[in-house]
């Protein structure tokens, strides 16, 4: 059963799409691990095309897979990336000094995850609540005290938490703006959920990031987005928000976090770094239709060069696994025609991962003390965005003259 549909209108503005940014094929869903009672089941595909709208610039999904079919049983736990942890703690610091949070202040997380963020601010007292449609994850931040409601985040959860009188704020919303298929709902809700006074932060992958970097792997069937400021002032100015303030990341290959406020909120100016983002992204051709086109060939060009290294490691006789079982992953591997035969087995830190087999490409996933055991002459770092903290923490691998390869954004051999 084909549970995708073609998308031919702009999400956002309605326009046709006819301008395609990246055609990658056909792939299972990136976090729909294969447990050992499915291995002999039929694995669905789904096509991942991207396109973008020629009216309003935004980057999107031509086949949309319905919320409901990705999110209900997640597999991604916020809480097993340190580096992720510590970005978050950074933040919180950062919100309480810079803009005087207390704990008056009613702090609501859309896709609240395992509760990776809002722990902070609960041991420092504060009133939160977490908003997670993923049932799994969220008894999991339950049972660790985080006040949850299992839901998706739209208009319908704002009207019941406004009958029972809640408002934010401060509204937090990390790498999820790209998770929601229905735009238009999402960005109202989130103007209706404000306070007058309240303010909204969000991050996200950053389109410019992902076209410099070649990061074409960060595209899987959840994302339906990829932002550049740009398209996003369009958008939250349609339903009068004020985006006030912006920050580049270096987190995830390459983030935005904009600062969004009502439009009648006068509290908060606007920062002259939005216009100067505007200008960078005018300089680097976004606005420009024909800076999409030719991305394409650039990473047929990726997908050549690891394909080939990978062969000729193992025609060589030698062994190389890979590190982690991130979504982004799954669309490395399955783009690059990189399977069980090619790659011995990768290891990741989440257990709910841990005994199931990659989707698409069914390398099997183990505890990372299997690198230990089976001692591979290459590691494939699948989550590159994390490389630093992983090549530290796996730097044993070099006691048996172990190497590291590092995909995005060019092929690196580190030893």
């Amino acid at each position: 059963m084909d549970i995708s549909k073609e998308i031919k209108h702009c999400k956002f503005c309605y326009s046709n799409l006819k301008h395609i940014f990246l055609d990658l094929g056909r792939f299972p869903l990136a976090n729909s691990y294969i447990k050992q009672e499915e291995v002999n089941g039929i694995e669905l595909t789904y096509p991942l095309n991207v396109y973008v709208c020629s009216k309003c610039l935004l980057v999107q999904l031509g086949h949309c897979v319905e919320p409901d079919n990705i999110f209900t049983d997640y597999a991604y736990f916020s809480s097993y990336s340190q580096t992720w942890l510590n970005h978050v703690k950074k933040y919180i610091e950062y919100m309480i000094t810079d803009y005087n949070i207390n704990n008056s202040w009613q702090i609501i997380e859309i896709a609240s995850n395992d509760g990776y963020l809002l722990q902070y601010f609960k041991e420092k007292g504060f009133n939160i609540l977490g908003i997670e449609p993923a049932t799994n994850i969220a008894k999991y931040a339950k049972e660790k005290g985080i006040p949850t409601k299992n839901v998706f985040f739209n208009s319908n959860t704002v009207t019941e938490l406004q009958q029972e009188g809640i408002t934010a704020d401060l509204l937090i919303a990390n790498h999820v703006l790209a998770h929601v298929p229905t735009i238009n709902d999402f960005i109202a809700s989130i103007n209706s959920i404000l306070s007058d006074k309240g303010i909204a932060t969000l991050e996200f992958a950053y389109l410019a990031a992902l076209i410099e970097q070649n990061e074409f792997d960060t595209i899987y069937h959840e994302h339906y987005f990829y932002f550049s400021l740009i398209a996003l002032i369009k958008i939250f100015t349609s339903h009068d928000l004020v985006i006030f303030d912006v920050e580049k990341l270096n987190i995830h290959g390459g983030s935005l976090r904009i600062f969004v406020k009502k439009k009648d909120n006068c509290k908060y100016p606007v920062s002259p770094r939005v216009s100067a983002l505007l200008l960078l992204e005018h300089q680097l051709g976004l606005a420009n239709l024909s800076t999409y086109k030719g991305f394409q060939d650039r990473v047929q060009h990726i997908k050549n060069q690891l394909y080939s290294f990978v062969t000729a490691v193992k025609k060589d006789g030698k062994r190389i696994a890979s590190y982690g079982a991130p979504a982004k992953g799954n669309t490395l591997l399955n783009y690059c025609g990189l399977n069980a035969e090619l790659i011995d087995f990768t290891v990741d830190q989440n257990p709910h991962k841990q005994n199931c087999l990659l989707p698409g490409s069914k390398i099997p996933i183990y505890n990372v003390a299997k690198i230990m055991q089976e001692k591979p002459d290459y590691l494939l770092i699948l989550p590159w965005n994390l490389q630093d903290e992983i090549i530290s923490t796996m730097a044993v691998i070099r006691e048996w003259g172990g190497k590291f390869v590092v995909p995005i954004p060019e092929l690196k051999i580190i030893a």
